[in-house]
């Protein structure tokens, strides 16, 4: 066979045989997808108080309902209703005219009774005169002059005691604030008919200090009590324990107080104890004070000494049926679930973190929803965020994060 020939029909069966293998197509090489950027810091590290929070409510240290204490018409009201008053301060009266007669007659009885006791006495002398010897008066009549005398002097004591009942009524008449406080409206208008020891004209209730109580669960009382025991709670002020409250609007718990009281038992249908705090409630110069009784409260309730512990902001911490986890990164930039338990939360929304974290460890703290455990992401490490806007590490270690996101 021509030798040209067979070079040709060898290069098309290479091309034959080569053909299928040029013309096929590969699928494409697919990059590995890069993790989403998600923002990272260390725990913040700082000196924390432990405590507890409730809801109380205000109470006025003394409260007195004004009743009449004599029975008449009233015919003056000369106070302002709702307005602070001193004791002492004219309230009410109450026509004085029926007591002023009595009180009148009284006097005019002690006086009558101590004529009499006065003739008795001289009678008495001169009787008792007359029967040295020879004997002019017998025994019999002096023993009668004495037992006049005596009679006489009992009549006095009864008259001016009636007295002194005319006088309590005739002063009942004009009803007076007992302590020192604030009115509330009038209950009776003037010409109303008031009964002795029945009949409600008003309250008075002291403004300056104030109750809160509040209702302690028994966990919380024998943990503050155990931290006493163990020293690691000091008593406030003779063994006292500090108390803060903060009102509806107001920012934290400004207003400080020490607790006065706890009850000798605890509720068993609510498994809790009854607690109270005193607060001052001072008068502002041309103001007006800002507690009174019957408000609605924030207490939170110191519990132990300060101490250092690890925060982190509370959104980065979540909850799976019940048990509280972070998610932190490992050393290859992978995403670990971490359990942890967790304390109080602090005013600028950080929350303390007893166990399951170390203060070097960087915690997630963004695009939570982005994540899950053993994905690969890119960290940018930043300072922890607080609710102040402001990061809670330092500058230097800001822009150390800085310079490590950017490598």
């Amino acid at each position: 066979m021509n030798p040209r020939i067979v070079f040709l029909l060898a290069c098309g069966c290479s091309g034959f045989l080569l053909g299928p293998v040029g013309c096929a197509r590969r699928a494409p090489q697919v990059a590995p997808q890069e993790g989403p950027t998600v923002p990272v810091s260390r725990p913040v590290t700082r000196q924390v108080t432990d405590y507890v929070d409730f809801t109380g409510r205000t109470q006025a240290v003394k409260s007195v309902n004004v009743v009449a204490r004599v029975t008449g018409y009233l015919v003056q009201e000369p106070f302002k209703e709702g307005s602070e008053v001193k004791e002492g301060d004219l309230l009410f009266e109450i026509d004085p005219r029926p007591y002023e007669a009595q009180y009148n007659q009284a006097a005019g009885q002690v006086n009558l009774y101590k004529a009499q006791f006065r003739l008795a006495q001289v009678t008495l002398a001169r009787d008792e005169q007359l029967a040295r010897p020879p004997g002019a008066v017998s025994a019999q009549q002096i023993d009668q002059d004495r037992a006049a005398l005596d009679e006489a002097d009992a009549q006095v004591k009864a008259a001016e005691a009636n007295l002194d009942v005319c006088r309590l009524n005739l002063s009942f008449c004009k009803v007076t604030s007992p302590i020192d406080g604030q009115v509330s409206r009038y209950y009776l208008t003037l010409g109303n008919l008031v009964s002795q020891d029945q009949t409600l004209l008003t309250t008075v209730v002291s403004l300056d200090p104030v109750y809160a109580y509040v209702d302690v669960d028994e966990p919380t009382v024998l943990r503050v009590r155990r931290a006493i025991n163990a020293g690691q709670m000091k008593p406030y002020k003779s063994g006292q324990i500090p108390i803060l409250m903060g009102l509806q609007g107001e920012e934290g718990f400004p207003h400080k107080g020490i607790v006065d009281f706890v009850n000798n038992q605890v509720n068993p249908t609510t498994g809790s104890i009854l607690a109270r705090g005193i607060f001052d409630n001072p008068l502002p110069p041309g103001g007006r004070r800002l507690l009174f009784p019957g408000m609605f409260v924030r207490i939170r309730l110191p519990i132990g000494q300060p101490h250092p512990a690890l925060l982190v902001i509370d959104r980065a911490i979540g909850s799976d049926q019940g048990l509280k986890y972070v998610y932190v990164l490992d050393a290859q930039s992978k995403i670990e679930y971490r359990r942890v338990e967790t304390g109080s939360l602090e005013s600028d929304g950080l929350r303390v973190v007893t166990t399951g974290l170390k203060p070097d460890e960087l915690v997630v703290v963004g695009a939570l929803q982005q994540v899950r455990p053993h994905m690969q992401v890119k960290a940018e490490q930043t300072a922890m965020p607080s609710l102040e806007g402001q990061g809670a590490e330092s500058g230097e270690t800001r822009a150390a994060g800085a310079a490590a996101a950017n490598k």
